[in-house]
């Protein structure tokens, strides 16, 4: 038995809404399936009023990338939220290794999306990211780099960006 198998499950009790800072319609997952201390799924389904869907082809796989984000944002969320702490900003950084196994993700069909971090040092993370099919088959990958800064507005504020 892998040390993954042995992790304890623990239920999200939170909606996508809670663990992102985000806004409907940009954001792009359903919801969380599972999580743990060291890996969260979320899925998502092909639908045409979907952000970036395009009719007869479906959502392009570069979409993952934020998909993936998003997954890291809820694992981050969450982590935030059982802490009693908010939700903060967070920004992608960088996209190492991305492969796609096709181009278009087509109407209907249910992805599964899994972040671990693999390396994470306060403000600075780095998650494996893979987005799956509903048989476990990978059709995206990639290391993605996260930056979350204490204080975002002050950050953003200092390149003359205010926020809401």
């Amino acid at each position: 038995m892998t040390a993954e198998l042995t992790l304890e499950l623990l239920p999200c009790p939170w909606p996508m809404e809670q663990l992102l800072p985000h806004a409907p319609p940009m954001i792009l997952l359903d919801r969380v399936l599972s999580r743990h201390a060291a890996r969260l799924t979320a899925v998502v389904t092909v639908r045409p009023d979907a952000p970036f869907f395009r009719a007869g082809r479906g959502i392009a796989a570069h979409i993952a990338i934020e998909w993936m984000a998003q997954a890291c944002g809820a694992f981050v969320g969450a982590v935030a939220l059982e802490a009693g702490g908010p939700v903060r900003l967070g920004f992608l950084l960088g996209t190492r290794d991305f492969h796609a196994a096709r181009s278009w993700f087509p109407e209907g069909e249910r992805l599964t999306v899994s972040v671990a971090p693999h390396y994470q040092d306060g403000e600075m993370a780095v998650f494996d990211c893979v987005v799956a099919t509903q048989d476990e088959s990978p059709v995206a990958t990639a290391q993605l780099t996260l930056y979350q800064p204490v204080d975002a507005a002050a950050l953003l504020a200092s390149q003359g960006v205010r926020m809401k």
